[in-house]
């Protein structure tokens, strides 16, 4: 049996990485499957929502890393400018809402051969949900929700699509899971100007940020 004094010297002469082979990291989500949709300087990849409901836009800028939505008459917005993934993806983004009282978020995004609108902030501030599903708004269907959102304050938004599952989160907490399967899914007719993908708010001036997809396995 070696004494401790010698046990100790033998330890100090093994390599770290076996002194901390148990002490690995938990595997993390691969940076290099997000596919970042805004550089943080330019609309680059972007164009402006100026039709239908959003002819009368407020005026859309881009400072220290932000897009910035000013309030329109009724809707501002952007629009991606490529064809985002039908299924099997998640996108993320940050978002807050500094001007107004309504929607400061409305994503809407593919869904197979169908889109979803997401409101955040929509019907006087709080509700959530998705528009529409079986003909019915993001007030009145079973993605209905609410939450108390302040003012100049950043929300992390997460949308995964699934051909069993529409998941949502706010801040890491789920907020939404739909099976879309059977039930019928379609947008109003307010946001058919930002498909395929794109983000747009009512009444209200947002801004936005670290804008990111990511097509899933």
């Amino acid at each position: 049996m070696l004494r401790p004094a010698l046990l100790f010297a033998c330890l100090l002469l093994l390599p770290v990485s076996f002194l901390h082979a148990e002490e690995k990291p938990e595997t993390t989500k691969s940076e290099s499957k997000v596919r970042k949709l805004f550089d943080g300087k330019t609309l680059k990849g972007w164009k402006i929502n100026d039709k239908g409901y959003y002819k009368d836009h407020g005026d859309v800028t881009v400072k220290e890393g932000e897009i910035h939505l000013a309030k329109g008459d009724p809707a501002t917005g952007i629009v991606l400018s490529t064809q985002p993934p039908k299924m099997n993806y998640e996108i993320h983004l940050e978002a807050k809402r500094v001007d107004g009282s309504d929607f400061f978020c409305g994503l809407t995004f593919p869904v197979g051969d169908t889109h979803q609108t997401l409101i955040i902030g929509g019907w006087g501030g709080g509700v959530t949900g998705l528009s529409n599903v079986d003909g019915m708004a993001a007030v009145e269907n079973d993605t209905t929700g609410y939450t108390e959102f302040e003012n100049n304050q950043w929300y992390k938004i997460r949308v995964r699509v699934e051909p069993k599952a529409i998941r949502v989160w706010i801040d890491d907490e789920k907020i939404i899971h739909l099976n879309p399967e059977g039930r019928r899914l379609d947008i109003w007719i307010e946001q058919d100007t930002s498909k395929p993908l794109g983000i747009g708010t009512w009444y209200t001036g947002s801004a936005l940020r670290n804008i990111g997809i990511e097509k899933l396995d």
